[in-house]
């Protein structure tokens, strides 16, 4: 058995699995791969490295001083994982997090000993967003990585995740994943586009207006700058709207083949169906999707247990998507 050297060493390289008894046509293969598997438990372990190595390597971030503070807005994930990684590196994170996430996100935050910023939870992560970029400007000698504007975001998929899914599935002709920071979209999508023009890049959003925690709609108001500097438009093939309701479904559906997912994942998994249904029955496709994390962190919603109407109801008031 291999051993390694930090738990840092454990990011990437994670498995994919075959969910194919879910597709909605006997020709259509769809792939999941597994970001949960990761040390924090999801795909942002990925930018989170990625992030503060790019900040060491410009100067921004000196190995070894004392008293550095990082501060980045997160409704969880990205927060749980810069928090182990600044754990480990020794820096100090804060992090703005809407005031509405669900428990066990705060509990992880505070494990790791990141520092939590409430925002407004009626805002969402645009308004924790909001709140940083303040806090940024009134303490410049904060380090402000911004996931939503740092190039560092899809170079993290650009050089790890896009290469495992292209050696791993090289079959592959849709790449299908939520639009939320966009970086997965961006980083993954460059890549297999440059190995193979004809593979489809499809995001999943959620419709204008309603919550979908982890995912956004462009139409809302904010249009994450690495979206526009990756030329996200002219990228992607084509977005599905997947609705709250949806979501939760699919979630559910998840466990038909084993697997116990975050909610988001539902909705991306949801995405991949609609895709999978506009393959003509005389054509064959695969489908390669991303299970952002596992379900642990979202048992106090009652996702899987309660009404399906109270889940969706319960999602307006608390983000845990």
């Amino acid at each position: 058995m291999t051993r390694y050297a930090s738990v840092l060493d454990l990011i990437g390289s994670t498995p994919i699995v075959d969910v194919s008894a879910l597709s909605p046509k006997p020709n259509v293969t769809i792939l999941a791969k597994l970001e949960g598997r990761n040390p924090a438990g999801s795909v942002k372990d990925r930018i989170a490295l990625s992030l503060v190595e790019a900040a060491e390597r410009d100067g921004l971030l000196i190995p070894g001083k004392p008293d550095q503070v990082l501060m980045e807005p997160s409704s969880g994930n990205t927060g749980i994982a810069l928090a182990m990684v600044c754990r480990l590196r020794g820096y100090h994170l804060k992090v703005v997090l809407p005031s509405n996430v669900s428990p066990e996100r705060r509990q992880l935050l505070l494990a790791w000993g990141a520092q939590i910023i409430d925002s407004p939870g009626s805002e969402g992560s645009n308004g924790a967003v909001a709140l940083a970029k303040r806090l940024s400007e009134a303490n410049p000698h904060w380090t402000f990585l911004y996931q939503y504007a740092n190039p560092a975001n899809p170079e993290a998929h650009y050089r790890t995740t896009g290469p495992e899914i292209w050696a791993d599935v090289p079959e592959i002709t849709h790449f299908v994943a939520g639009l939320g920071t966009s970086g997965t979209l961006m980083g993954v999508g460059r890549f297999l586009k440059e190995k193979n023009p004809d593979v489809q890049i499809w995001a999943v959003e959620p419709p204008s207006g309603e919550m979908v925690d982890g995912l956004r709609n462009l139409d809302d108001g904010y249009i994450p700058p690495i979206f526009s500097d990756n030329h996200g438009t002219e990228l992607l093939d084509r977005k599905v709207v997947v609705r709250p309701k949806e979501s939760v479904e699919w979630t559910r559906r998840f466990t038909d083949v084993g697997l116990f997912v975050g909610l988001s994942s539902g909705a991306i998994l949801a995405g991949a169906v609609k895709c999978a249904s506009t393959v003509a029955d005389d054509e064959t496709a695969t489908i390669v999707t991303i299970v952002c994390d596992d379900g642990w962190k979202y048992l106090s919603t009652g996702a899987w247990s309660d009404d399906i109407d109270e889940v969706v109801e319960r999602a307006k008031k608390i983000i845990y998507f």
